[in-house]
């Protein structure tokens, strides 16, 4: 056994590694019309470990200790005539109780039932929003709040969106079943949509925790290489986004001190930087460049190519180029103030605030943060006003820290001037 104390550090990260796989696994087994089943035998398994490791300590073997307890439990599941009789008994036929016999939490069963739950909540039955939205809750364990940042929405309308999406699963008899190849391609958009935004959420995590943001880009990453193995699932845009993936992967050390605090672009130590996963991203890059079709991804996918490269005096430019073709295809305000970064880097601060102030997103925060990056150099009172108003507006501790430090730099550059 480890350090009794040592509980209350691992089981959070171990909650967010596991849970979703947990669930998944499980809803394969009872069906996604008992999700509710699932769901309630994965949490009292982390229960369980929250009781029993606070006085026993950590096991040698944490993660299979949790799903041992989880298999455990499935079959005491099974044998409470009670539950049994109020919850499954009359969905399940005798066939289907028999495959408790066969089950197991393996590496393998794992991976094949994140990829069935996955295809299979992105059902037709609900709108595309819906369907990302309930697989970020189930298949990657997302909270509410994460699923509304993502979407940039209200709580309580993702709340409704997805008790919604549930009850249409439900009423369209929903089961979790082998798709044909046409249901899989019809799908396989919505699914990379998914992957990117469950990518998204680790790479520009909220949270303070470093070691969940870096485990929600593996996971994404993990489940993206999954379908780059099946012919079906092997297309260019899927090529793409690991491409984005894994550049983007590379530079996670470099892109916090110490502290959590975050490195800007420009500041960052190129020796941190992750070489074997640039060459991997430069790996499926060139597989996604098949076809004529021209992904987001793609494009995406190029920019963090040229940020990973060595110092090009064009460098920039073809960024810029990337982004202008990146926001016709789909427009969002924080591709509109990436670009204008990338403006910035080819035409001058000067030229770029102009810019910057066309798209007066005057409630992002990451808007006048790139206001005060653009100030910095001209007007150091008006870089200042635009930082304070981004610590105002962003609810990361992590972030503000960040802002905080620039303000510093900027009234020590002011005093000696």
């Amino acid at each position: 056994m480890g350090n009794k104390q040592l509980h209350k550090e691992l089981l959070p990260h171990l909650f967010r590694q596991e849970y979703a796989k947990m669930t998944a696994v499980l809803c394969r087994h009872f069906g996604l019309k008992h999700i509710e089943i699932a769901e309630d035998i994965a949490s009292d398994t982390f229960l369980k470990a929250s009781e029993n490791w606070a006085i026993n300590g950590v096991p040698d073997h944490p993660t299979a200790w949790l799903y041992t307890v989880a298999k455990n439990k499935t079959k005491d599941y099974f044998k409470h005539i009670s539950v049994f009789e109020t919850k499954i008994k009359d969905v399940l036929k005798p066939k289907e109780l028999e495959k408790e016999k066969d089950f197991e939490f393996s590496n393998q069963n794992i991976a094949d039932s994140q990829l069935a739950m996955i295809f299979a909540v992105c059902n037709p039955a609900n709108s595309t929003e819906s369907q990302i939205a309930l697989a970020l809750k189930v298949l990657c364990g997302f909270s509410v709040e994460e699923i509304a940042n993502a979407f940039l929405s209200k709580t309580e309308t993702i709340k409704k969106r997805l008790l919604r999406a549930r009850n249409n699963l439900c009423n369209d008899n929903f089961k979790i079943k082998s798709l044909s190849e046409t249901e899989i391609k019809s799908r396989s958009d919505t699914v990379l949509r998914t992957l990117y935004l469950l990518f998204n959420e680790g790479y520009f995590s909220k949270t303070n925790n470093q070691l969940i943001r870096k485990e929600l880009c593996s996971e994404a990453v993990r489940l993206t290489l999954i379908l780059t193995e099946n012919p079906l699932t092997n297309t260019p845009q899927t090529n793409a986004l690991l491409a984005l993936m894994c550049f983007q992967s590379s530079r996670l050390e470099a892109r916090t001190n110490d502290k959590g605090e975050t490195i800007l672009f420009d500041e960052q130590d190129k020796n941190l930087w992750d070489k074997s996963l640039i060459e991997k991203g430069n790996y499926y890059l060139v597989n996604a460049c098949t076809g004529n079709d021209i992904s987001k991804f793609h494009l995406e996918a190029g920019i963090a190519y040229w940020h990973t490269t060595p110092v090009d005096k064009n460098k920039w430019q073809h960024i810029l180029q990337l982004y202008n073709q990146l926001i016709q295809i789909e427009y969002s305000p924080v591709i509109a103030l990436n670009r204008t970064f990338a403006f910035a880097k080819v035409y001058g601060c000067e030229k770029a605030i102009i810019e910057a102030e066309k798209l007066n997103l005057t409630e992002s925060n990451y808007y006048h943060k790139l206001l005060g990056y653009l100030y910095a150099e001209l007007v150091i009172d008006k870089a200042i006003d635009h930082y304070e108003q981004a610590i105002q507006l962003t609810k990361s501790k992590t972030e503000k820290q960040t802002i905080k430090r620039e303000i510093e730099q900027l009234k020590a550059k002011g005093n000696m001037q």
